[in-house]
């Protein structure tokens, strides 16, 4: 596959870029897509019966996709939703696995902003029947960003029947960047929709909300989350899942870090059937003086749906920082020990390439002491 060939960055913005999970010589990646600002760079695909298009290009290829678009987000959603819908030149990509397609190395996606001003995008994920499609979405701002800029995305999800999709979004902003994702997906029977949410850089702030509805019989949607807020950042952030088919279950699990800053975790599962279940747990830890603030809600409206969640906040364990420093450690190493643990979360079904890269984040973030 060709190199993508981009304006020339300076060595801090690659680095951003590297620790957002995005690789622009593209080793072990089998397509890419990107958008720096409002200009599409790249976006192609190596990988036989998958396609990685521009939203402008698959409009005029699938006669507007009328099947796909605004169809899990409304347009009057919010007035992130109506900015993004009222563009006329519609930035973002659109990926389809074709029937029975799948990709072993996984596609990226970068969203890089450098300049002060909002990016907008508009995306649609398709994985059509028996296909499995995995993204790793990477989203940072450039280093000569300075009095603040926006990013507006609208993501649509569609996983047909017996299909899959992995998607990982890595963001990597700065202190005084706004992100507001809006995205949602459809998951009809035996499919699988795994979602994995990494922030542990700053950020002004990130309002999100993503929902999957679980339409087809043993559809299946997980959500993890790992997010560290610094001072000043404001996160306010989940997931939700609408369990309407039996044997539909959802995972909703979230790791969150305050080192000063805000966090609002929110989760919501709606049981609507019999024979659904689902599961919601946040795991907060305060290091400095911050807010996390847990809402979980479970909501079932039928006999047979089993639902579940947990939340708890705490503060690191002196007695498990001292047993490690009686083994060696000095007291950061073994506070960094404990803290790495908390965040390990290992998400089943993601490929290992994927899990890599999040153990990466997760490492980035340790080097600069959390």
């Amino acid at each position: 596959m060709s190199q993508p060939v981009i304006p020339k960055l300076s060595k801090a913005d690659q680095d951003r870029l590297a620790q957002a999970g995005i690789d622009l010589a593209m080793k072990n990646r089998c397509g890419s897509y990107l958008q720096m600002d409002q200009d599409i760079v790249h976006a192609e695909c190596e990988q036989e019966g998958i396609e990685v298009l521009s939203y402008k290009k698959a409009m005029e290829k699938y006669d507007g996709l009328k099947e796909y678009t605004w169809k899990v987000i409304s347009p009057d959603k919010d007035e992130v939703t109506r900015y993004v819908a009222a563009q006329e030149d519609s930035k973002g990509y659109v990926i389809i696995a074709h029937k029975g397609s799948n990709n072993i190395f996984p596609i990226q996606a970068c969203l890089f902003l450098g300049k002060d001003q909002i990016q907008h995008v508009h995306n649609i994920i398709i994985a059509e029947e028996g296909a499995e499609l995995h993204i790793i979405s990477g989203c940072t701002s450039g280093e000569h960003v300075g009095k603040g800029g926006a990013h507006y995305g609208v993501s649509e999800f569609y996983v047909k029947k017996d299909a899959k999709i992995s998607f990982t979004m890595i963001h990597n902003w700065s202190e005084n960047i706004e992100v507001y994702p809006r995205s949602a997906s459809v998951v009809e029977e035996n499919g699988v929709f795994l979602s994995n949410y990494v922030c542990m850089q700053p950020v002004k702030k990130v309002q999100m909300y993503p929902t999957a509805t679980l339409r087809g019989a043993n559809s299946v949607a997980r959500f993890s989350s790992i997010v560290i807020s610094t001072p000043g950042s404001y996160m306010d952030l989940g997931s939700r899942a609408v369990l309407e088919a039996p044997g539909a279950s959802a995972e909703l699990i979230t790791r969150a870090i305050t080192k000063g800053g805000t966090i609002i975790s929110r989760g919501h599962i709606n049981g609507k059937v019999a024979g659904t279940r689902g599961h919601l747990e946040c795991k907060g830890l305060i290091l400095q003086d911050g807010l996390i603030y847990a809402i979980p809600e479970i909501e079932g409206a039928v006999v047979g749906t089993e639902l579940s969640h947990e939340a708890a906040v705490g503060k690191l364990a002196r007695d498990e920082i001292e047993y490690l420093m009686s083994r060696g450690l000095d007291e950061n190493e073994a506070t960094a020990t404990i803290i790495r643990g908390f965040l390990d979360v290992k998400i089943t079904g993601l490929p290992e390439a994927l899990q890599r890269q999040i153990d990466a984040s997760i490492d980035e973030a340790e080097k600069s002491g959390f």
